[in-house]
């Protein structure tokens, strides 16, 4: 989230300075200034994100917020050549286009990291506890996912039918840094060793993973791992065991670090 407003903010401040260095170039015409001011940062930003995609809700916003903006100072500096006073209909489209950054700023901000607490206590309510609003992520709509009605009956559901028993410890709390270990036995309560562990963590609805931490085998059965969270927000951490090549278990947990 951080990144996504430095990245957003950073580039529309680069949109006004671009615009206004082709301002001094009179030869430029003023549609063009707004397409070099939009495109610019746009390509930058492009590049920034070059492995490390961020959504394509993210960068819809970015592409939305840039040429906006160029377009709004394109109408200025017209209107302002032609002299006298502007009409109502490109005020009111500017000002649309202002409250429609705003509010996909305010999406972006309560899909990562939800409503302010005390907003949410009041707009959801709240018996003493936390109240989490942020977006949860999806859910595959699979046979699998149709069987289990919580997330916790389709963690048992696949233990019974692989015959294994999970327990993982470090995933709960609100540390930016935690100490992850897996601990898997078969039926008999034996260790099942030769797993290939990994630990996914991304943001919800994001099309890949911001971390990909693979957990070595600390004793027979033991596997584990130091997890460092990027940032505060909503975070979706998906455990994969693999043996022989093959993915046998799979779980998803939330993650919420405030």
């Amino acid at each position: 989230m951080n990144n996504t407003v430095i990245t957003l903010f950073g580039g529309l401040a680069a949109v006004l300075v671009l615009y206004a260095i082709g301002g001094l170039i009179r030869s430029l015409p003023p549609i063009l200034r707004a397409v070099l001011a939009g495109g610019i940062p746009l390509i930058a930003y492009f590049v920034l994100i070059i492995g490390r995609w961020p959504g394509l809700d993210v960068v819809a916003i970015h592409i939305s917020v840039f040429f906006a903006t160029a377009l709004v100072l394109f109408a200025l500096t017209v209107f302002r050549r032609r002299g006298g006073r502007m009409h109502w209909a490109p005020k009111l489209l500017m000002l649309f286009f202002l409250g429609l950054t705003l509010l996909m700023a305010g999406f972006l901000y309560i899909a990562n990291k939800g409503l302010p607490e005390p907003i949410g206590r009041w707009w959801l309510g709240s018996n003493g506890g936390p109240v989490y609003s942020g977006f949860s992520g999806v859910v595959p709509h699979n046979q699998e996912a149709a069987t289990a009605i919580s997330s916790e009956l389709s963690k048992a559901h696949r233990e019974a039918e692989l015959g294994w028993v999970i327990d993982v410890t470090g995933l709960d709390g609100n540390e930016l840094e935690r100490v992850i270990r897996i601990r898997v036995r078969n039926h008999t309560g034996l260790p099942v060793d030769r797993v290939e562990a990994e630990l996914h963590l991304g943001r919800p609805g994001a099309a890949q993973p911001a971390v990909v931490l693979s957990l070595n085998e600390l004793e027979a059965g033991v596997y584990g791992g130091v997890l460092r969270v990027p940032a505060n927000g909503r975070w979706l951490a998906e455990l994969r065991l693999s043996r022989d090549g093959d993915l046998r278990y799979h779980h998803t947990q939330e993650l919420v670090v405030p």
